[in-house]
């Protein structure tokens, strides 16, 4: 069976391989994995899962960051949901061979499990993760692992989500995030520059903002020589 892992941000991929992958693009590791650079959004979300199994993969995996809706949730902790809430109230349900299998591999390393929902955009305020996690009761948003759950179920293909918080519930994200989205769904550095340059007063959290990114991709690095058993 081929395992095909969408990822949505050029700096997720670093968790996987140093190699660069194009948006549009999909990329055959030595370990048979085959990985396809998405960028952020739903819509992105879904043709990169049918470019997966366009490209011959028969299991799919949405890997990468999410922003904790938990409160018990910090930076670098591992999220396996059991079920993925599409918008606007659509519950799916993860495989639970490949789930089991790679929690069974985990050996013991702390995860959660439960919920993941669905976003349009980026929830950035404490005050909207709040209340999301009262509404919904996940442990997590992301805005790219529904639509690949929903494409995977239309074409009976096995899915998993994978992923680690970068953004804690208590932690607002900085505005320049959403404001240096391109239309491709990846951060446009010039445009980071520039809104920094304007709005220096958000430097304290963007520094912050990166090292939890640090914690949320070292988690993913650890646990991602795993997938070639998952995927046996």
């Amino acid at each position: 069976m081929s395992l095909g892992i969408l990822v949505a941000l050029p700096e997720e991929l670093l968790s996987l391989t140093q190699q660069k992958i194009k948006i549009g693009e999909c990329l055959t590791l030595p370990s048979k994995l085959l990985i396809t650079l998405s960028g952020a959004g739903a819509h992105n979300a879904k043709q990169a899962a049918q470019r997966l199994l366009e490209n011959g993969a028969t299991q799919i995996i949405s890997w990468g960051c999410a922003g904790g809706l938990s409160p018990m949730l910090k930076a670098g902790d591992l999220i396996i949901p059991e079920l993925i809430q599409a918008q606007p109230n659509t519950l799916l349900k993860c495989d639970k061979s490949l789930h089991n299998k790679l929690t069974k591999l985990l050996n013991g390393q702390v995860f959660f499990t439960g919920k993941l929902i669905e976003s349009a955009t980026i929830i950035s305020s404490k005050e909207e993760k709040a209340h999301l996690f009262t509404k919904h009761n996940a442990l997590a948003v992301d805005m790219e692992s529904a639509a690949a759950a929903q494409l995977a179920k239309t074409n009976n293909i096995p899915f998993i989500a994978i992923r680690t918080i970068v953004d804690p519930a208590n932690f607002n994200l900085p505005k320049a995030v959403n404001h240096s989205l391109n239309a491709e769904g990846t951060i446009k550095l010039s445009k980071l520059v520039l809104y920094i340059c304007t709005h220096p007063h958000e430097i304290p959290d963007l520094i912050k903002l990166g090292q939890q990114f640090k914690a949320a991709n070292k988690k993913l690095a650890q646990i991602a020589p795993l997938l070639t058993q998952v995927s046996d």
